[in-house]
């Protein structure tokens, strides 16, 4: 029969018929805890088979047993402790980490990118519909103005009828209605369709200089490969209707700027009143409104990056230090199980705490407690 040393686990192997009387006692070599055996009760169908009699270890046979004890202790926690973290994968402090850090920046970002994307677009369709807007305004002014030159050119003109356009520029009056300013740079100037003997030619223009000279030449001169463009809409006029359009001018400093050129046929000359403005003047505003907006968009940028960053950093922390102290809290529960599982009744459970990881840890040593009872208790019977 095997006896079981119930202080130490130590296993005996023992003969019934060697026991004399109804029990026998002996002291165990490893725990010198006293063990009694009561002898079985023979009947008629039942036999024991002799088993061999195991003689009492040596007391170095006990050293090497009480040493081979604890490193199988040893070996046990260890062994328990890497099966309960890392069997399924990924340990609580990393699923934190996972759940509560990682998806949400992904999250955070994604929705910060979506909306930067969404705040850029508004601004360019803002700055865009609204140089779109002062193109049109900067149109309709420079129109009406070529309009309203054109009706008052022809009425003073059909009031002197014999009137000479060489005498366009000395005629005060004639002069101040044919020339009028368009918005801060542009104005008002008035040319003439060519004919077999003159080429197309200002009559009224800011610059005396270009009075009567053949204006194809001076504009290919001035404006160069803009010429072309510039001639699409001069010359559109010749059949008496309205043309506009856009070129590009080039200042003195070599800066090229957009000009809008509206030509107005005077009804029953052979006249033609141009207005024209530096697209700018219009747009110019708007560009500003651009820069600022754009610069503006930059400031928001950093301020949401630089939010979300110091926010990043914060819920790292908070993640990092609470799955810190909550796995270290359940593998002290776990490293105290295990030293319970393998007879250290007296391990010490030093958990603290109101949550659930403390009522698992009160619970943990009203087990011990009771474990230990039961053992006295079994001990008193026998």
């Amino acid at each position: 029969m095997i006896v079981i040393c119930e202080e130490c686990g130590k296993k005996y192997s023992i003969d019934p018929l060697k026991i004399k009387g109804d029990m026998a006692k002996f002291k165990c070599k490893v725990c010198d805890f006293i063990i009694t055996v009561i002898k079985p009760v023979e009947t008629p169908a039942t036999s024991f088979p002799k088993a061999p009699f195991v003689e009492p270890e040596k007391e170095g046979d006990v050293k090497k047993t009480s040493a081979l004890k604890k490193k199988n202790k040893r070996k046990y926690a260890r062994t328990k402790k890497t099966k309960s973290f890392n069997l399924k994968g990924l340990g609580i402090r990393s699923k934190m980490l996972l759940l509560f850090l990682l998806i949400p920046i992904l999250l955070v970002v994604t929705a910060n990118i979506l909306y930067l994307w969404q705040m850029n677009t508004l601004s360019s369709i803002l700055t865009s519909e609204s140089a779109e807007m002062a193109k049109n305004v900067a149109e309709d002014k420079v129109t009406s103005v070529a309009r309203n030159v054109s009706a008052q050119c022809k009425l003073y003109l059909e009031l002197r009828p014999g009137m000479k356009k060489e005498n366009f520029t000395y005629d005060a009056v004639f002069k101040r209605i044919a020339l009028q300013k368009v918005g801060m740079t542009g104005y008002s100037c008035i040319y003439s369709v060519p004919d077999d003997n003159k080429p197309m030619a200002l009559w009224v223009h800011p610059n005396s200089k270009l009075i009567g000279i053949d204006l194809p030449k001076a504009m290919q001169k001035a404006i160069g490969k803009e010429y072309l463009r510039w001639m699409k809409v001069a010359t559109g006029a010749y059949q008496g209707e309205e043309s506009k359009g856009y070129y590009l001018w080039k200042d003195p400093d070599g800066g090229l700027r957009e000009k809008f050129m509206v030509c107005t046929p005077v009804e029953g000359t052979s006249f033609i009143i141009a207005a024209t403005t530096n697209l700018d003047e219009f747009t110019g505003p708007v560009k500003l409104l651009k820069l600022r907006a754009k610069k503006q968009t930059g400031i928001i940028r950093n301020t949401i990056f630089g939010i979300f960053g110091g926010t990043i950093l914060l819920i790292g922390f908070i993640v990092f230090f609470y799955g810190y102290r909550l796995t270290g809290r359940i593998k002290s529960l776990t490293e105290v199980s295990n030293r319970i599982s393998v007879g250290e009744l007296d391990a010490k459970i030093d958990i603290a705490g109101k949550d659930e990881i403390g009522d698992l840890g009160e619970a943990i040593s009203r087990m011990q407690d009771s474990i230990r009872l039961s053992i006295e208790r079994l001990r008193r019977r026998r």
